[in-house]
Order: structure tokens, then C-alpha cells, then sequence
């Protein structure tokens, strides 16, 4: 039987016996495994099974003379195979070759074959790692226009979209569901070529990403939140802030290289970092603030009024403050306490107990007979000095004073600062989780 129609078989040729017939090619194709998706290339692997199916004028037979031999498997290079083409190749690959194709009596040729498709694909990675790509493959003869050779669906569109029974399913992608679309294409009103595209979407699994990138930054900058509850007028806080943005440093160098990186645009994921290091750059610049804020200066002057009437009266009402009554009964009294101290300082001393009231007068008596005394140089000095002394005293109170107020300053704007900064980042966070859900589910 293969000697019978091959003899005089012309393989070059159309196997039409009337060039005015249409050679009607039906294909299809079944997604086995994706392979890899190169973002920075735009290229797309996949390994898939097609299949052709036309009809030969030429090799046709009559069964009873061939010992009811209904089907012959003859080799591809003796007969003529359609030139369909994907025209998104880039390369090659690593398609194993099928020598055979399958021809029944009736002339319907079936050629089956696995091939390594490399294809360019327009990768859109903004929605890394919960993207979804969309890569087509379309089949078209290169040369044959539609009057030669005609495209059509092997099987109905719905069994081709939802087919997933040889998809290899423990990679990264997840096939989602494969469109098919028949259309005519011409260029610049030349013939017109049959294209069947088949457009293969794919869902990316974003678990590893998640574990890999996501949680680790989330964990640092809950760290750097919980950072705030250091207090404010120590350097530890300073220290630990910088502790967390060398580490977020370290981190994206880690995790450059599993970022896709294309010249097309930046994923969201990379500009999420971007913000999460300006946040800790903000945190620690807030924090140096504070601390330069709080620390006990000399020649510092005293808090401004309208600064007491805004921080220490307003925002602890409006941050709900619980000691800001505190706050302000001690700016209030500051100053008094400090000149009723003076002036306890400045009144006679008066004693309870009779014992020290005897001594007491004793010194008086002294200092009376040492005062008659006009010539006594040591005396004098030895009151130069305690005067020395009390006003030292008084100044270093009222240095503690400004201090103090001061502190009270730098702990209500650290509050203030610390809700403005959480609310941010909470407002931050449930955009971009919104916007992955959105994703994930869309």
C-alpha cells in the first residue's frame, strides 16, 4: 500500500486534482507545561501538542484491496504537509521530530507532533506577583493565501478553552484557559491569509513571592512601628531606627535579583519598596527630631507660648492624651514654684525643735559677735561664696525647668508624629492590599 501511493506521489505539489479547491487545514493545540517566562526578554516558553488535520486528494484507496487497511502511517518527508507557522517565533527550541504522520482511505491526513514554542509575548509585569498574562499564538500559512489554504478549529471553541487534561499543573503559572479567534489578515490590499490565534492565559501563583518578599517587609516595618514606644529623650531609639533601614537595605539587595526587571515599566512590588525605605527614612528623621527636641541643652530658652497653647492644650486633647492636664498644671506652676523657692530661701529660718533652737541661737550669736568684729576678711568671703553657690543653684533649677518643658513638648509631638506616620502607612497598606485582591480574584 505505501509503495501503491507513493509511486507517483508529487509531494511539492498542492494535493488538490483542481487548483480552484481550497485545501481546508483544521488545527488545534493543547497546553502541556510552561516552561518560563522571561520577563526582561518578553519571551515565553511553553511546550504544547498540536495537531493538523487535511485532507490528500492523492492518497486515497480502496480498503478491500489492501486487506480492509483503513489507516497507514507513512513518513512526513514523502508528502506534502501544510507550511503553518506560529508568527510569534523567536526560536526554534527543542521539539522532539515525529517522523510519521496517520493517513486513512479516505485521504484525511492527521499529523500530530509535541512542540517547544518561544514565542514573544507582551509581558505586563506591573501586577507582579498576582499578574496574569495573556500571550498568543498565531497559526497562519507563510506563503498559501486563504484561496489555497483555509484554517479552522479542530474542536468546538468551549472544549479547547477549558482543556486542561494533559496541562502539567506544579510550576509557577497556572493556566487559566486558552481563547481561539479565526481571522482574515492582508497587508497593504495584497491576498489575504487565514490566521487561527489561540490566546493562552496564564495566572501567576504568587505563595512563594509572598513568603519571599512581602512578609519579610512587612515584618520590618512592623518592627519600625513598634519602635516608636522607645523613649524618645534616649539614642536607643536613633539606633534601632538605623538598625532597621540598613536591614531593609540588605533585604532589597537580597531580592533584587527575583524582581522581573523589563525596560517597559516598574512592578508595583518595586515601587511598594521604594515607599516602605522612604517611610523608614522619615521614621528615623522624625525620630532625630524628637531627640534633638528633648535633649537637656544648656542656654536653651524657654518654650514659646503659642507652642504650649498648640501642643500641650490642643493636640493632647486632640490625640487623647491622658496626663495633658498634667502637662499644663506644671507649665503653669513652673514659674512660681520657682520664686517660692527663692523666697523660702530668702525668709529666716524658723525651727520646731528646742534643741536645734539652742544651736541656732548659739550661731546667732557668733555671727552677731563675728559682724561687730570689722576686720574679719574671712567672713565676708565665706558669704560671697554661699551666694555664689544659692545663685548656681537657682540657675541650674531653672535649666531643669526649660528642660523639662521642653520634654513635655517632644513627647507630644512624638505622639502627634507617630499617629500621622501609622495612619499613613495603614493607609499605604490597605491600598495596596485592596488592589492585589482586586487582582487576585479578577
Amino acid at each position: 500500500l505505501s509503495h501503491h501511493l507513493l509511486a507517483h506521489y508529487q509531494k511539492g505539489t498542492r494535493p488538490v486534482r483542481d487548483w480552484r479547491t481550497t485545501t481546508n487545514v483544521a488545527i488545534d493545540l493543547m497546553v502541556y507545561a510552561i516552561l518560563s517566562v522571561d520577563e526582561k526578554n518578553q519571551v515565553l516558553t511553553t511546550y504544547i501538542w498540536y495537531r493538523q488535520h487535511w485532507t490528500d486528494e492523492f492518497l486515497k484507496w480502496d480498503p478491500a484491496r489492501f486487506d480492509n487497511l483503513t489507516q497507514i502511517s507513512l513518513p512526513v518527508e514523502s508528502i506534502w504537509v501544510p507550511d503553518i507557522l506560529i508568527n510569534e517565533f523567536v526560536d526554534v527550541g527543542k521539539s522532539p521530530h515525529v517522523p510519521y504522520v496517520y493517513v486513512s482511505h479516505h485521504g484525511e491526513v492527521q499529523n500530530l507532533k509535541p512542540i517547544q514554542v518561544m514565542t514573544a509575548c507582551s509581558l505586563d509585569i506591573y501586577n507582579f506577583p498576582f499578574d496574569v498574562q495573556n500571550c498568543s499564538l498565531t497559526f497562519t500559512s507563510w506563503l498559501h493565501h486563504i484561496r489555497d489554504i483555509n484554517l479552522s478549529l479542530w474542536r468546538q471553541p468551549e472544549l479547547v478553552k477549558f482543556d486542561r487534561s494533559v496541562f502539567m499543573n506544579q510550576g509557577e503559572w497556572e493556566l487559566l484557559y486558552v481563547l481561539s479567534h479565526f481571522q482574515e489578515f492582508s497587508v497593504k490590499s495584497s491576498d489575504s491569509y487565514a490566521e487561527m490565534k489561540f490566546y493562552v492565559v496564564i495566572r501567576r501563583r504568587p505563595l512563594f513571592y509572598t513568603v519571599s518578599l512581602l512578609l519579610p517587609s512587612i515584618f520590618l516595618m512592623v518592627m519600625d512601628i513598634v519602635g516608636f514606644y522607645l523613649p524618645p529623650h534616649s539614642g536607643e531609639r536613633v539606633s534601632f531606627k538605623i538598625t532597621l533601614l540598613l536591614g531593609y537595605s540588605v533585604f532589597l539587595i537580597i531580592v533584587s535579583d527575583t524582581l522581573p526587571a523589563t525596560a517597559v515599566g516598574t512592578p508595583l512590588i518595586g515601587i511598594y519598596f521604594v515607599v516602605c525605605m522612604a517611610l523608614l527614612v522619615i521614621s528615623l528623621t522624625e525620630t532625630i527630631l524628637i531627640v534633638c527636641l528633648v535633649h537637656k541643652q544648656d542656654l536653651q530658652p524657654h518654650v514659646p507660648e503659642w507652642v504650649k497653647h498648640l501642643l500641650l492644650e490642643r493636640a493632647t486633647i486632640l490625640l487623647c492624651i491622658r496626663d495633658r492636664k498634667k502637662f499644663s498644671q506644671s507649665l503653669d506652676t513652673s514659674r512660681p514654684v520657682e520664686n517660692n523657692d527663692s523666697t523660702a530661701k530668702l525668709t529666716p529660718y524658723v525651727c520646731e525643735d528646742p534643741r536645734e533652737c539652742g544651736a541656732m541661737g548659739g550661731t546667732r550669736s557668733a555671727l552677731a559677735f563675728a559682724g561687730r568684729m570689722e576686720g574679719s576678711a574671712a567672713l565676708q568671703e565665706v558669704l560671697r561664696e554661699t551666694t555664689a553657690i544659692r545663685q548656681l543653684l537657682e540657675k541650674r533649677e531653672e535649666f531643669r525647668d526649660v528642660a523639662r518643658e521642653w520634654l513635655q513638648v517632644g513627647y507630644v509631638l512624638d505622639v502627634l508624629l507617630f499617629r500621622v506616620y501609622l495612619a499613613a502607612v495603614l493607609a499605604y497598606s490597605i491600598t495596596l492590599g485592596t488592589l492585589w485582591s482586586v487582582w487576585r480574584d479578577a
